[in-house]
C-alpha cells in the first residue's frame, strides 16, 4: 500500500476512533439521547462527497426530515382509515412531495438527507408517546447536526490537517 493512501487510513481511523466516542459521552450531559443519530448522518454526509460546501444543504435535509416525521406521525394518527390505508397514504403522499420540493431547489435541500433524516425520525418517533415526541425530536435535530458538522465537516478538517502534515515529512 502506498504512504499517502495508508496515511489516510491510519489518520481516519485515529479521527473516528477520538471524535465521535468525546460526542457519545457529552451527549448525555445536554439531554440528547439520540446521540447515535450523528454517525448516520456523518455515514451520509460522507457518502455524499466529504465535501463542506454541500453541509448546510445535507443539514437543512435533514431537519426537513426530522418535522416530516413529526407531520407524518400526526397524520397517520389523524387519517380515518386503517393502520395499513394512513400509513401508505402518508409515505406515497409525503414522499413524493418531499422528493418534488427537494427537486425544485436542489442548491437548499438535499433529497437523500430529508429522506433519511425523515426515516431516522420515524423510526425513533413512532413507539413514543405524543407528549414525548417534540423533546425527542429536538434531541434527533441536534444529532443530526453533530453528524454533519462535528463527525463530519470537523472531523474531516482534522484528518485532512494531519494527512497534510504527515505527507509533507
Amino acid at each position: 500500500m502506498e504512504r499517502g493512501k495508508w496515511t489516510e487510513i491510519w489518520t481516519l481511523a485515529l479521527c473516528i476512533a477520538l471524535f465521535p466516542p468525546i460526542w457519545a459521552v457529552c451527549a448525555p450531559y445536554i439531554q440528547v439521547t439520540t446521540g447515535s443519530v450523528a454517525l448516520i448522518c456523518a455515514g451520509l454526509y460522507v457518502a455524499h462527497g466529504n465535501s463542506a460546501k454541500n453541509a448546510l444543504k445535507i443539514s437543512i435535509g435533514f431537519l426537513l426530515g426530522d418535522l416530516w416525521a413529526i407531520a407524518a406521525l400526526r397524520l397517520m394518527a389523524a387519517l380515518p382509515v386503517s393502520q395499513s390505508a394512513a400509513l401508505f397514504v402518508t409515505l406515497f403522499v409525503m414522499g413524493g412531495l418531499a422528493v418534488l420540493i427537494s427537486g425544485f431547489i436542489p442548491k437548499y435541500i438535499d433529497t437523500p438527507s430529508w429522506l433519511c433524516g425523515w426515516a431516522i425520525g420515524l423510526t425513533i418517533l413512532s413507539p413514543v408517546p405524543q407528549t414525548e415526541v417534540l423533546s425527542l425530536a429536538w434531541q434527533i435535530a441536534v444529532a443530526m447536526l453533530v453528524g454533519v458538522w462535528y463527525v463530519g465537516v470537523f472531523v474531516g478538517a482534522v484528518q485532512s490537517k494531519m494527512v497534510a502534515k504527515f505527507t509533507k515529512e
